[in-house]
């Protein structure tokens, strides 16, 4: 499979999706977003896949939302927000609940929506020079709809400061507080990610797929249709805000928002 946004390779039972624009840093539009979610579906639906590799081409993993998409979204309505953040939210859950592992192979920076892409996966490397950021605050946002994902990987406590601070951190931090559970010299990545397959499929499939749901049950709160609905509207009410349209259109301009001091 093979779509304007990405690559789904199968090879010896693994599943490779990999994020092939590197010249917009991989970041997503409403068109990648349904790329990616057919890609997991594919995959999760597949009965010679046991694992899935989400990887990114370039120095970026994935920059967040497209510019020319956040041109569109800056113009929206605040119901037509709410469609489209839905169509995000589905997008993650379907990586979140994809009934096979998941792994984040992070060769490079994450930003924003991008975090979400990462917290999904059931399990992450990156390379020790990624950097990471939940910018969303910085041009008057919220990260609403990746939230339940990147809470439950980063914990409450990270997530104050980084979701309120909008502050980059390395890989470094970023294993310290657990939303990534090894960091490597990039040459050494696909060597972490071989090693984690090889305890996938030494083991029972089916015991497999039983360990990913019973952690999904037992963990925290659950991620509904409840939940994910809060997180839309948060999203769609803040996006059509005055607030959050002059963060957009002076990120879009490169200027400073009428927040800052001139």
């Amino acid at each position: 499979m093979t779509t304007k946004a990405l690559t789904l390779v199968v090879n010896s039972g693994i599943a490779t999706i990999t994020l092939a624009r590197p010249e917009i840093r991989n970041a997503f539009s409403d068109e990648t977003i349904a790329e990616i979610t057919q890609a997991f579906l594919t995959a999760g639906e597949r009965a010679d896949v046991r694992a899935v590799v989400l990887a990114a081409e370039g120095p970026a993993f994935c920059a967040g939302a497209d510019l020319n998409w956040m041109r569109r979204m800056a113009e929206y309505s605040r119901d037509e927000n709410r469609v489209d953040a839905d169509l995000l939210a589905q997008m993650l859950s379907v990586i979140y609940h994809c009934p096979k592992p998941t792994i984040a192979r992070v060769q490079g920076d994450v930003y924003a929506g991008g975090m979400g892409l990462v917290a999904c996966c059931d399990m992450a490397v990156a390379a020790e020079t990624a950097g990471f950021c939940l910018s969303e605050v910085k041009i008057g946002l919220i990260p609403a709809t990746i939230s339940p994902y990147v809470v439950r990987a980063m914990g409450a406590r990270a997530s104050h400061r980084y979701f309120l601070s909008g502050e980059r951190f390395s890989a470094q931090e970023a294993h310290r507080i657990g939303f990534v559970h090894e960091i490597v010299a990039a040459e050494q990545l696909d060597s972490v990610v071989d090693g984690w397959i090889k305890h996938f499929l030494s083991a029972g499939p089916e015991a497999v797929r039983a360990c990913k749901r019973l952690v999904i049950e037992v963990a925290e709160r659950e991620i509904n249709e409840q939940l994910i609905a809060v997180t839309v509207e948060g999203i769609a009410t803040i996006r059509a805000s005055s607030e959050g349209k002059e963060g957009v259109q002076a990120f879009l301009n490169k200027r400073k928002p009428n927040w800052l001091p001139g």
